[in-house]
């Protein structure tokens, strides 16, 4: 059954279908050829399932509130905060583009929204400074997966509702390697710009630092609603999302008058499109989780890979692993959808903490989104920027090194995730 399953869903992905639809038609031919016990209607029954939980309302919220800020200047107020602080030293255009990456990924949530607005704005002063154009595009597509770190992470939200672990203490768990991996990029781009001789920014006197600050503030207010709301448990985190559509909208339609109500519309329907295609694809995973547990793929897994008793260490090894091929191949959140349910009872049966499970499994997925052949954000640079796929894959390599060597820091001490239950 697992062959015919593979077949089928590769087949489909050869032919041009949509990757819901390649999910959806092999998990169908698998049920109806070999699963005979099972009701057809049991399809449609899993369809609705898997998108049929309250923590997924805060998808569609977080991404509309994204979309306004994205039409309107928080990005480049956030670019301009960070320049004018840091700009000035070896690699500051570098570490400025990593250091709004960050603070952009507490506002949008998604690597892609991240890729396209932080690039747009960035992307044109250091290619004028004299920086190489692969290693840009690099930089960009690499700091935009803070975004899948810093809360609100939609990647983190799917693995929620999968595994049933708390979003909240999820999003704050993300904060230390989210930091972390802006502090290695920062520390990468300070030793490459000195080796290169890359020209500094002028520094900003402290009158124009003054004035960045106040044209920030108001969008720096995002992460301190969401992660402070959430941490202190005034809200949910969908609640949290929520209230950052109302802040959005207020921010950029009534105090920054760069977004009008008849564009709301437009956002909206952006918003409804990027909501549909993530629903679809999580409805298409369930219905394929469904055949691979019935088919015992992981308890096969779980015999063949990890052997009998596994330690922490061999199974978070293969976690990784094993996401970090998928993401290569497929979409990050089918990786979550699929994969997860594989290895989330023998991580269990290990004793290791959900979060901790869900912070490796979120690194491994963004960074098989910047590994060829198909990363996603590889793609999204490519269309964003107009360039091609070989000059963005070329400067990857020093960040692919910095992530793999961070999943094995976390690996081995998961208190930079877990730090936060010091102050609980």
């Amino acid at each position: 059954m697992i062959v015919v399953l593979l077949i089928i869903m590769f087949a489909c992905l050869l032919l041009g279908f949509p990757m819901f639809m390649s999910l959806i038609l092999s998990a169908t031919v698998a049920i109806l050829m070999f699963l005979n016990t099972m009701q057809p209607s049991t399809i449609i029954q899993q369809l609705m399932s898997g998108i049929n939980s309250f923590a997924l309302l805060a998808i569609p919220l977080f991404i509309f509130a994204a979309d306004i800020m994205s039409a309107g200047h928080t990005a480049k107020r956030l670019v301009d905060f960070v320049k004018a602080f840091i700009g000035h030293i070896h690699g500051g255009l570098g570490v400025t583009l990593a250091g709004t990456c960050t603070l952009f990924g507490a506002i949008s949530g998604s690597t892609q929204a991240t890729v396209v607005a932080v690039g747009k704005t960035l992307r044109p002063q250091m290619l004028n400074s004299g920086y190489i154009q692969s290693d840009v595009d690099a930089l960009i597509v690499s700091s935009a997966n803070i975004a899948a770190l810093i809360p609100p992470s939609v990647t983190m939200i799917m693995y929620c509702v999968v595994t049933g672990t708390s979003v909240g203490e999820m999003f704050i768990a993300g904060i230390g390697p989210g930091i972390l991996v802006f502090v290695l990029f920062s520390i990468y781009q300070y030793v490459h710009s000195r080796r290169h001789n890359i020209p500094r920014t002028l520094k900003t006197t402290w009158a124009e630092k003054g004035k960045a600050f106040v044209n920030a503030i108001l969008p720096l207010g995002f992460p301190i609603i969401i992660v402070g709301s959430i941490y202190t448990g005034i809200a949910s985190p969908t609640e949290a999302a929520a209230i950052s559509v109302l802040y959005a909208a207020l921010l950029e339609m009534v105090i920054f008058r760069t977004v009008r109500l008849k564009d709301l519309g437009r956002i909206a329907l952006s918003t409804g499109v990027m909501t549909g295609v993530l629903f679809i694809l999580l409805a298409g995973g369930q219905v394929f989780s469904l055949v691979l547990t019935y088919a015992n793929v992981p308890q096969m897994i779980a015999r063949g890979v990890l052997g009998v008793n596994p330690s922490q260490t061999v199974v978070l090894l293969w976690v990784t692993i094993f996401f970090f091929i998928s993401g290569m191949f497929v979409d990050t959140l089918i990786s979550v959808v699929v994969v997860t349910p594989i290895f989330y009872g023998p991580a269990m049966a290990a004793g290791i903490d959900p979060i901790w499970l869900g912070i490796i499994i979120t690194i491994q997925c963004i960074l098989g989104a910047i590994s060829p052949p198909f990363g996603a954000n590889i793609f999204t640079a490519c269309a964003a920027f107009n360039v091609p796929y070989t000059k963005v894959v070329r400067g990857l390599p020093p960040y692919l090194i910095v992530m793999i060597g961070l999943s094995v820091l976390l690996i081995f001490f998961p208190q930079i995730i877990t730090f936060y239950r010091a102050f609980l």
